[in-house]
């Protein structure tokens, strides 16, 4: 019997695709407890970095009172975690290369956790600043690798869904943070911080690592095994190990890519959309809203309390429906109905601010509840996830780490830039600030009319062919 055993086993090996190609099938691209388990550790790296974006506002006059700082320290702190986050951009594609996708998690968590403490026990503006960078820089590690180790482990069919959620729980981390930060202090709400980072420590240890870079780093049985521990220990895999171990082994003819093999002409439309919808998600406004949504509210008039746990009832929902809709309705659908929301969004914000201003309408601070909803909400939808689900799907794996940082790296320099000029441009005129904003966003529809592409329903291989013949 255990010989009959070893040889069927043996005869499973030989037959492996991620070994010699032949035979044929298909996995059955249905969600197994180990995928759903995989993808819940994965985001709730996406939990850290939503409580990161989410506890400067609710922390804000907190921080100001205990420790005495001036506006201008403020902004630093809310700011400097960008610079974190541009600094593990930096290094995340590297990192996710050479320790994997699931160790760069791992190493990410322990900079969050340090972060999180020195900022609930900081005495002092230096401890907090100290703090915030950490957790910027582990963020920063996170933005990159956990979208990336989604879309390789899901199959096609599922990939933009599992991908969205990413941007959900990012939104439930804001969300969290915003509820909590209204019934307790500043330091207590930094510790809180640390629980999604232990369970994606714990967690890290229980699931798979992506089968696509255990089969970039050679790993043939490792991948297969991966494979199948996601897709069930019944699904047929063939094909899909195929496709995997057929377009690695083509890319292995090419040499390793640095910074520099970016801008050949095969990847001009990857790089174009890749770091464009990151520079228009950021000028847009969308960190300017996150970071300081209270400051916002007490400025318009309205009750920063209220304002913010509007924006969590809001937001939620629609990050769900926009996480169930992704393999429905297609990636570019849902960018231009976002899009379009947040330019109506930031329409009426600038409105309130001008009709304030001129003591037109006493309703006004309405009004600017009305817009940060609109935008809170439109983001929420589809610009918020859908530019991390395209960068994780349209760059070869080849170029993949290299490419991933360069547009990481991007859309944390649009956010530093926003965050700490935001209360600068504000105090110069709420309104033209907005104004700007609602310009970027209509850039915005025009560059995912002429430029996006639809990438529902396709394996990530096929994309990657696509954007590469596009040129």
């Amino acid at each position: 019997m255990e010989s009959q055993s070893r040889s069927s086993s043996d005869e499973v090996s030989n037959r492996s695709p991620l070994l010699d190609g032949d035979g044929d099938g298909d996995g059955d691209g249905k969600s197994t407890a180990v995928l759903v388990l995989s993808t819940f550790v994965a985001v709730s790296g996406s939990y850290v970095f939503g409580c990161a974006v989410g506890f400067s506002s609710p922390a804000q006059s907190g921080i100001l009172r205990d420790l005495a700082l001036s506006l201008p320290q403020y902004s630093l702190f809310g700011s400097i975690s960008t610079i974190g986050a541009m600094l593990g951009a930096v290094l995340s594609g590297k990192i996710a290369d050479l320790l994997g996708r699931k160790g760069a998690m791992w190493f990410a968590e322990l900079f969050n956790l340090v972060g999180w403490l020195a900022i609930a026990f900081s005495k002092n503006v230096w401890w907090l600043d100290i703090g915030r960078l950490s957790t910027g820089f582990g963020i920063g590690l996170l933005s990159y690798v956990v979208p990336v180790y989604i879309a390789e482990i899901t199959p096609k069919n599922l990939r933009g869904a599992f991908t969205a959620v990413n941007q959900l729980m990012i939104c439930c981390g804001v969300s969290i943070m915003f509820l909590v930060g209204n019934v307790i202090n500043w330091r207590l709400l930094a510790l809180t911080g640390t629980i999604p980072c232990l369970v994606q420590l714990v967690g890290l240890f229980f699931v798979p690592e992506s089968p696509r870079w255990l089969a970039k780093v050679g790993k043939w049985e490792g991948s297969e095994a991966s494979l199948l521990r996601l897709r069930g220990k019944k699904a047929d895999i063939f094909e899909e190990a195929a496709e995997i171990r057929d377009y690695t082994r083509s890319l292995e003819q090419l040499k390793e890519s640095g910074l520099m093999d970016l801008f050949q002409r095969k990847y001009a439309h990857s790089l174009i959309v890749g770091v464009g919808l990151m520079v228009l998600q950021q000028f847009g406004g969308v960190n300017a809203i996150a970071y300081y949504a209270s400051a916002i509210f007490s400025s318009a008039g309205f009750s920063d309390k209220v304002g913010t746990t509007a924006m969590v009832i809001v937001q939620a929902p629609l990050t769900v429906l926009g996480t169930l809709l992704m393999d429905k309705s297609g990636r570019r659908p849902l960018l231009l109905v976002s899009v379009a929301g947040t330019f109506l969004g930031c329409l009426t914000i600038a409105l309130s601010f001008l009709l304030q201003d001129l003591k037109i309408w006493d309703s006004s601070p309405f009004l600017a509840l009305v817009g940060v909803l609109i935008f809170g909400g439109s983001f929420s939808l589809g610009m918020g996830g859908i530019p991390w689900v395209l960068m994780s799907e349209i760059f070869p794996i080849n170029v993949k780490g290299v490419a991933g940082s360069m547009v990481t790296v991007v859309n944390w320099l649009g956010s530093w830039i926003i965050t700490y000029s935001f209360n600068f441009l504000a105090e110069w005129s709420s309104a033209g600030t907005f104004l700007m904003f609602a310009g970027v966003c209509g850039l915005t529809i025009i560059f995912i009319v002429k430029l996006v592409p639809e990438t529902k329903g396709r394996t990530l291989e096929e994309i990657q062919e696509s954007m590469l013949s596009f040129n």
